[in-house]
């Protein structure tokens, strides 16, 4: 669906426009054309096509979607795929937008994401000397929109990973923080994988050879790949912090085994003293010292009782009951 459609000249909104007045306004010297779409249909896509000439492999991308994040040119047009996060219940789902970029027009289409960019489009108008530098800083302010979306999924993550690493020595908790954490580690590699081709596409935008429709806003994004390396750097040591945590649990884990293999150990041979002893006096030999004995029952029970008792005793001061 169409989200809205607007010309812009000088760096002034001029008006909300109909689709079959773009090419008109596109005519117009120093003005460009700012179009949002949102879960586009194919009839809308070629619609796109038609007005901004666009390749027909990006529009394909952009149909499908699930794209790796890139940055492609096809002539005097850039074509750049973003992932989109979002928390919604506790859960990190995804989005993707897809931008298209021109001398005098921006095409963003938003698919699998309720979280819009009208309040993108508020900031760039209320600052008209940053909008005259045309659709260039228009695409930075996407990207930057985008980006900062990053920092509470990452703040959310590192929330978590800290709960965990408050309950590792809990007793008998190792098993499900090592499930916590591994769902941990997936979501941050999500994080990673969206990223990581990210900083890539934005430093292609400043310093060295830039599209031309970036020429004059090297330095915005030069400031949107400062934060995506330090996204970047913070995914990289929760991950490493998760894997230690994870070798933690795992020695918690061998540790709380030991002490019940210890349990174990200290009461068998427990039991096993008394087993002798009881085996011993049930011997079913004729000739037994205390077998006429009157007080040969209570002395045996009372030997068992004394030799569990003292070992009982042993295994207590070592710290194995």
């Amino acid at each position: 669906m169409l989200i809205n459609c607007v010309a812009y000249e000088g760096g002034h909104k001029l008006a909300d426009i109909p689709i079959d007045e773009i090419d008109r306004w596109l005519a117009r010297s120093d003005c460009f054309v700012w179009v949002a779409l949102r879960d586009a249909t194919d009839d809308e896509l070629r619609e796109m096509q038609r007005e901004f000439n666009l390749h027909d492999l990006a529009i394909e991308d952009a149909r499908h979607g699930h794209q790796r994040p890139k940055l492609e040119e096809y002539g005097g047009t850039l074509f750049v795929v973003m992932k989109l996060p979002e928390l919604r219940g506790g859960e990190l789902e995804w989005g993707e937008v897809a931008i298209f970029v021109g001398s005098n027009f921006v095409l963003s289409v938003r698919n699998g994401s309720t979280h819009g960019f009208l309040g993108v489009r508020e900031r760039c108008e209320r600052e008209p000397e940053q909008m005259r530098q045309g659709a260039g800083f228009v695409l930075y302010a996407l990207m930057d929109n985008v980006v900062d979306r990053y920092f509470p999924v990452l703040d959310t993550l590192e929330n978590e990973l800290e709960a965990i690493e408050s309950q590792i020595f809990t007793h008998g908790a190792a098993r499900l923080n090592i499930e916590r954490l591994y769902t941990l580690k997936s979501r941050a590699t999500e994080v990673r994988h969206a990223v990581a081709p990210l900083v890539e596409v934005v430093g292609k935008m400043h310093g060295g050879r830039v599209p031309e429709v970036c020429r004059n806003t090297q330095e915005y994004f030069r400031d949107v790949h400062d934060h995506l390396t330090r996204i970047h750097a913070a995914i990289d040591a929760m991950r490493e912090t998760i894997g230690t945590a994870i070798q933690v649990n795992l020695s918690v884990v061998t540790i709380e085994e030991s002490e019940t293999t210890k349990q174990l150990a200290a009461w068998a041979a427990i039991f096993a003293v008394s087993t002798a002893l009881a085996g011993i006096w049930g011997m079913n030999f004729e000739y037994m010292p205390e077998l006429k004995w009157a007080w040969g029952y209570p002395m045996a029970l009372g030997a068992i009782a004394a030799a569990a008792g003292a070992l009982y005793w042993r295994f207590r001061r070592v710290g194995w009951l």
